[in-house]
């Protein structure tokens, strides 16, 4: 059964995308830690992000540079952290988020809910500002 993600990929299930190239898609978390937070995942779907062949895992981490300096320039934070934690789809996601302080990246605080339109108005921020 395909993951949640791959539905994302193939167009089954709409996302707020904010950059992809032939192997990957970077997307808003609709739940995330802090507004602007991303999920950069591979295209290909995997579920363990070590199970990636080494050049793929390279080339995903890669693809997250450009993701993460147009969250910064969009989004006014300290800086993006960035964890793998891949328990929540089995499908190997990078997720980056804007931080403020430490507590903005632990998981297991409440997510926040954003409306549909806060949502897009955020990606259209990192968007514009996509280098």
């Amino acid at each position: 059964m395909p993951s949640l993600f791959t539905k994302i990929i193939n167009d089954e299930i709409p996302c707020f995308k904010i950059f992809e190239d032939e192997y990957h898609l970077a997307f808003l978390d609709i739940m995330p830690l802090a507004m602007g937070h991303v999920l950069c995942i591979p295209k290909k779907e995997i579920d363990y992000i070590y199970d990636l062949p080494s050049e793929e895992l390279a080339a995903l981490w890669k693809f997250t540079i450009p993701v993460a300096k147009a969250i910064e320039k969009a989004i006014p934070c300290k800086r993006i952290g960035t964890a793998v934690i891949g328990l929540e789809v089995p499908h190997a996601h990078i997720h980056l988020i804007p931080l403020q302080t430490v507590e903005d990246i632990n998981f297991s605080r409440p997510k926040l809910a954003p409306s549909q339109e806060e949502l897009e108005d955020i990606a259209q921020k990192i968007r514009q500002v996509f280098v």
